[in-house]
């Protein structure tokens, strides 16, 4: 399956997806800030990111410029708990391949995963 890079700060969160998305067949890197998740794009080749929005550091969609600067062939998945972070995103949706609101539910992850895989 795909290889997925995860930013996300909140470990229980960032171990929910790193369950579902193991168990569905993905190999996961996990970064518990978008530097972090800077440096390992950097180090590894990844089929998808999924980065939270707002995040100690570098926020998911600084991430997301940067990363998608470098590797724009790489599709980016933001999600985030906060209504106003969503809005601001929304400005990028031509650039991400897609948005979750947190919180999700399995399937919903599972979903918005296929669909950016695709983009």
């Amino acid at each position: 399956m795909a290889r997925i890079l995860v930013a996300e700060d909140e470990p229980a969160v960032a171990q929910f997806i790193q369950r579902a998305l193991r168990g569905a067949g993905h190999e996961v890197t996990l970064a518990a800030d978008g530097a972090i998740a800077y440096m390992e794009a950097q180090r590894g080749r990844f089929d998808l990111l999924l980065a939270d929005i707002q995040m100690p550091v570098m926020d998911g969609i600084a991430l997301a410029l940067a990363i998608g600067a470098e590797q724009p062939a790489l599709p980016i998945l933001l999600m985030t708990g906060y209504a106003a972070e969503y809005e601001r995103a929304a400005d990028f949706a031509d650039f991400v391949a897609g948005l979750l609101l947190k919180p999700f539910s399995l399937a919903d992850l599972l979903a918005a995963i296929d669909k950016a895989l695709l983009h």
